[in-house]
């Protein structure tokens, strides 16, 4: 079974100086100002999502290699530049395992892996060597255990694999969540949402209640809603029609408005029966109403009861829905970004009179704009 991340060392990568031993828990909301570091823990967890991704043997290059490139080359993700910081350090712990490893800049402008190491409770950490672009973990996955069973790398890949990010921000009438797709496409909910109307097909087809679930939250936020309309075509690909209450007429992805549209993607995601051990949202109230962000707030609290749930929002009103040990405020100080978790006997006093929400707004909570 894929384990939660527990606790997250990180040092050397764009704004995160050094993130040492940071405690996650269940909930994990994440406010700060702009350009303090949000976005940048967010972006790690696809840089784990790129080391885990299996290379195809068509392809020259990684999806790590790819990652970097995307973003400008290895020295853009190097906190301060090359020559402040040489390489990106990372320790995850969860559960009984761990994993850690280096990116180092070469001479050429790119990177190998060194000091890759996996950890086991029962024997600590063991080394999988140094100089690859790919990690070594991906091969020893398939490796059978000591006693012939499951091997820790196997674990400790199944774990980190099974985190996802969902960022659902493209609602343009081209976006992939709009357009139809195979109704095979269903095994999980893609970080777009680019397969949501099969993955919603699958639901109804075999976890009825909470295909009902996802429908009735949707109807709280737009009472004229009635039903999603998820018929095949020839081609076997469904897309997302629907139909309003009081007519038969099946309408088009392209009906919902953006913030209707993003809320389903984020009701399925929250709702679905079986989600990843962590999940990562990314501003997830863009575009809603205060009433519906209300109702997020209490699809967010539901699911941290059965998976974990790292948030990172830019609304005092959805921050006004959870308690202050459930908030990482992100800060910077000498251009790093710092993370401290709000405790709720600093704030007693204040919290009182005001809601966090009024607290950030005061900037009584840090997290605004600062100067350095």
């Amino acid at each position: 079974m894929a384990q939660e991340l527990d606790r997250l060392t990180i040092k050397g990568f764009k704004s995160i100086r050094s993130l040492e031993d940071f405690e996650l828990r269940n909930l994990n909301v994440l406010i700060g100002g702009n350009g303090t570091g949000k976005s940048n823990l967010v972006d790690f967890f696809r840089l784990l999502r790129a080391m885990m991704e299996l290379p195809l043997p068509h392809l020259q290059n990684s999806s790590l290699k790819t990652y970097f490139a995307d973003g400008g080359g290895i020295d853009d993700f190097l906190f301060n530049g090359p020559k402040v910081t040489k390489y990106i350090e990372a320790m995850l712990r969860f559960g009984p395992n761990g994993y850690r490893f280096k990116i180092v800049r070469t001479t050429d402008e790119t990177f190998t892996i060194n000091d890759e190491a996996q950890y086991w409770e029962s024997s600590g950490w063991w080394e999988m060597g140094a100089g690859h672009t790919t990690p070594r973990l991906l091969r020893e996955r398939t490796k059978p255990g000591v006693r012939g069973g499951q091997s820790v790398a196997s674990y400790i890949y199944d774990a980190i694999s099974s985190w996802k990010i969902y960022h659902f921000h493209d609602t343009s009438n081209i976006a992939p969540m709009r357009r139809s797709e195979s109704v095979e496409d269903c095994e999980y909910l893609r970080f777009d949402a680019a397969n949501i109307a099969p993955f919603l097909l699958d639901l109804k087809r075999n976890q009825t209640k909470t295909y009902e679930q996802i429908v009735e939250s949707v109807q709280l936020i737009a009472p004229f809603f009635q039903d999603f309309v998820l018929t095949p075509n020839k081609q076997d690909k469904v897309r997302l029609r629907w139909r309003q209450k009081g007519s038969d007429y099946p309408l088009k992805p392209y009906h919902l408005s953006d913030g209707t549209i993003r809320f389903i993607c984020l009701a399925t995601a929250l709702l679905q029966p079986y989600p990843p051990s962590t999940m990562i949202i990314d501003e997830p109230e863009l575009g809603l109403h205060p009433y519906a962000i209300e109702i997020l707030a209490e699809l967010i609290q539901a699911a941290s009861q059965k998976t974990q749930l790292i948030v990172s929002t830019q609304s005092p009103a959805l921050v006004d829905c959870f308690a202050p040990q459930d908030v990482i405020v992100a800060t910077r100080e000498k251009g790093a970004s710092r993370f401290e978790r709000l405790d709720a006997k600093d704030l007693s006093a204040w919290l009182a009179d005001y809601s966090l929400g009024d607290l950030w707004r005061k900037n009584v909570i840090a997290g605004g704009p600062a100067c350095e």
